[in-house]
This record gives C-alpha cells, structure tokens and sequence, in this order.
C-alpha cells in the first residue's frame, strides 16, 4: 500500500494517513478484507512515530473502515453498500468545498463558479 505524506503539508500527518487509506477504500483500490501493514511497519516506511500511525488507524477504526484483529492484524472492514455511496458523497462534498475555497480565494464569483462547474460536467459527460 503506497501512502505519500509530507511534514509541510498544512495537514497533519495521521490525517494525511487517514484521507489517503480512506480515500484507497473508496475507490475500490483496498477492498474489504485486504489486509493493511502494521502500525509500527507504516510508521517505520514512512520514517514517523508508531503514535502517529496509530491514531491514524484509530481515526480509520471509529470511522468502521478498518478492523484490527489482536494477533492476525489490520484489515479493511467490511462496509455496508448505503454507509459505502454516504461515504463517497461527504468525500465529494469535501472536495467540492476545497474547490469553492480556492475559488474565493481566486476572487472567482459563484456565477462564473457555476459555469466553470457545467463545463467540467459535460466534458465528463456527467448528467
């Protein structure tokens, strides 16, 4: 499992952990059962402290898309099909926010905000 985080990244590191496994999960990329490195094997690949990647795990546990099991290790959960789409939808969300954030940073106004948005969904051919 391929994780990148950056210690100057405004972000902090567990989140970081936590948005990139989460985001794995989402897409299908982890899927349920698979298993996930140790708490002290993630931190040691990416050179952090073991506290860090174990409260990234125990974000992802209380969230119920991982499941570690005393002795065997951790695992992808299996989620159910309606938590699984509300998932995918407050993720969306979120990055929609990011992108009108910027957008307010940029100075760009909601109507050309808006434009820009039925571009970018008919070029993806989204209905």
């Amino acid at each position: 499992m391929f994780i990148s985080i950056s210690p100057k990244h405004p972000v902090p590191l567990y989140q970081q952990i936590v948005e990139q496994v989460r985001s794995k999960i989402l897409s299908g990329e982890l899927r349920a059962g698979d298993p996930l490195p140790s708490i002290r094997e993630l931190a040691k690949d990416l050179t952090i402290s073991v506290i860090t990647t174990k409260r990234a795990y125990l974000e992802l546990e209380k969230e119920g898309l991982i499941i570690t099991r005393p002795g065997l290790g951790t695992f992808v959960a299996s989620i159910d099909p309606q938590k699984l789409v509300r998932l995918k939808r407050a993720q969306v969300r979120e990055q929609l926010k990011a992108a009108i954030r910027a957008a307010k940073q940029a100075g760009i106004k909601k109507e050309e905000l808006r434009e820009m948005m039925e571009a970018l969904l008919a070029e993806e051919h989204i209905t």
